[in-house]
């Protein structure tokens, strides 16, 4: 096996909007900085432009992290409902995009993309807590704000 000399990084766009909270084996873990609903981004470690170019074993992997942060949204935060979307179009580094979504949240039934207030940021304690939740929960290892692979 033969290592890249490529450092692989996180479109600045992203870091701009996002919380960084850790990795995965597969991928990235971030959580955007409105906290009026709980949006998570996963950025695997590729190339590639969208989720169905990924060859399946990373295809796979990255699904299954994906469930990992539903399955957080919905059990230990509590939301019923999930959007999941790998869009796109602004930033085009490949990222998934986990939303918790409840009746009554701020944009309800509409998507969270052009709806969604711009006022709610994170206390530090909770991300704190969602980190070491997640870390705890789901296996989500830790890495500092400025670590790239």
């Amino acid at each position: 096996m033969t290592l890249s000399m490529t450092r692989f990084t996180i479109h600045p766009q992203l870091l701009a909007d996002c919380h960084r909270l850790g990795r995965f084996p597969a991928s990235h873990l971030l959580l955007h900085k409105n906290a009026l609903v709980p949006w998570f981004v996963l950025v695997p470690e590729s190339d590639r432009a969208n989720l169905f170019e990924l060859a399946p074993p990373l295809r796979h992997a990255v699904m299954e992290e994906s469930a990992l942060v539903a399955r957080f949204i919905t059990g230990e935060l509590g939301f019923p409902k999930i959007n999941f979307a790998a869009i796109g179009n602004l930033v085009p580094q490949l990222h998934v995009h986990l939303i918790g979504r409840r009746p009554g949240d701020p944009c309800w039934p509409l998507t969270v993309w052009g709806n969604l207030p711009d006022d709610g940021a994170y206390p530090p304690e909770r991300i704190r807590e969602w980190t070491a939740l997640l870390k705890e929960k789901c296996g989500l290892a830790q890495e500092s704000p400025d670590q790239e692979r």
